[in-house]
């Protein structure tokens, strides 16, 4: 049971890395990036538990720093420290809670709400559809909000707003414009990758 856990483990480490130091995992839209490195986190949530879900979601976090830091875009200052605050000569602290916090709860809220749905739905695959769609539109909500409530004025710089219903428009206009593909794809990755390796791991279990 520990081998497999710890390779299975490595394998989603390895591909959240992958997806992170690579174009393939963060897709630059001007003012902020879509990502699908939530996937396999929300994934290994379901199979290896929230443990090993939230340390996966601290290394998408981490990794989210680093890139944010090397590469940086309009937003950057949200969630890297060493990237000035718009309209500022230095960074916050308060960077790292935007790009950790939500990244480790994408770990941990998969394995409950995966357990709660199947209590009360008991289909498997639609569990595991509704787990991967709720989970990334949290992540969503909990990352714009965030920043719209930690980086107020910077953001309204950022995204043009007035006012505080200038900002949930920019954020709406976030969750339309990449949030909802997001969501669709890491609904369908769970329903469909789960099952097959639940099955393999019984088979050598």
């Amino acid at each position: 049971m520990k081998i497999r856990e710890f390779t299975l483990t490595t394998v989603f480490l390895a591909i959240i890395l992958l997806f992170a130091l690579t174009p393939i995992g963060f897709i630059h839209l001007g003012v902020i990036k879509a990502t699908i490195i939530h996937v396999p986190i929300i994934i290994a949530s379901i199979l290896l538990g929230p443990k090993i879900g939230a340390f996966l979601g601290l290394a998408f976090g981490i990794s989210s720093v680093v890139t944010n830091t090397m590469a940086p875009t309009l937003l950057s200052f949200a969630f890297s420290p060493a990237i000035p605050v718009l309209g500022t000569s230095h960074g916050s602290m308060w960077a790292l809670f935007v790009a950790i916090v939500p990244r480790v709860m994408v770990g941990v809220l998969p394995h409950y709400l995966y357990q709660w749905l199947q209590k009360v739905l008991r289909k498997e695959k639609v569990s595991l559809f509704l787990t991967g769609l709720f989970t990334t539109v949290f992540h969503t909500f909990f990352v714009m909000g965030s920043i719209a409530l930690i980086f107020y004025d910077a953001y309204s710089k950022a995204v043009g707003a007035d006012n505080m219903s200038g900002v949930i428009l920019a954020i709406l206009a976030v969750f339309f414009s990449n949030g909802i593909a997001e969501a669709i794809l890491a609904a369908f990755a769970a329903s469909l990758v789960v099952p097959p390796l639940w099955k393999v791991a019984k088979k050598y279990k």
